[in-house]
């Protein structure tokens, strides 16, 4: 009943808000994000999903056709129609934080996550599925994941909430996500319930 009643008041304390969870590629912002959404019984999204399904063309294939920016505007677009159909979870590629005008819409519509997670774990999620990660197709993709994580890092540090995935259990990452939420709505005053419930 006590979880019941913590998911039950950060629904209300969200209101009508989406939780949206950025961060690197490999960091686990989809597997968390469709636990946190099955926890909180809100639909779930991924924005690169929604984009390859709108252009029928794997991100790998829209990056080889059309190039990069033309990926990053669709990209706005997908991720602003999908915070106005929330409140939702949506999980956005590693590079969507990037933009100033998705920030933007987030800052109004949602709450973000930062799931941060090291160099070394991100390599070992990301190569498993080779050919799936355009901005990878270097000689050194470690070298390339470095300055990746180097450069977007202090855009990602905006985020409201920075939670570790490093190392831990999905189970355990979604436990500390839903503790970091819940402490951060109280601050943001949400209901007084909210601070006491554990």
């Amino acid at each position: 009943m006590r979880k019941a009643e913590r998911i039950h008041i950060i629904r209300t304390a969200l209101d009508g808000r989406s939780i949206v969870f950025v961060g690197m590629m490999g960091c686990g912002k989809s597997a968390i994000g469709r636990l946190i959404a099955a926890e909180l019984d809100l639909l779930y999204f991924d924005s690169d999903t929604e984009i390859t399904a709108a252009a029928d063309l794997s991100v790998a294939e829209i990056f080889e056709r059309f190039g990069e920016d033309y990926f990053r505007r669709g990209e706005e677009r997908v991720i602003a129609r999908l915070l106005g159909e929330g409140p939702a979870v949506i999980s956005l590629g590693g590079g969507a934080f990037m933009s100033p005008t998705t920030r933007e819409e987030i800052a109004a519509k949602a709450i973000s996550i930062w799931l941060k997670a090291d160099i070394d774990l991100l390599m070992s999620r990301v190569m498993r599925r080779p050919g799936t990660r355009p901005l990878l197709e270097t000689g050194d993709p470690r070298a390339k994941l470095t300055e990746l994580l180097d450069k977007r890092s202090p855009v990602y540090a905006l985020a409201d909430l920075h939670v570790e995935s490093s190392r831990m259990s999905k189970k355990q990452t979604c436990e500390n996500v839903l503790k970091s939420l819940q402490a951060w709505l109280a601050e943001h005053g949400a209901d007084n319930r909210l601070a006491k419930v554990k």
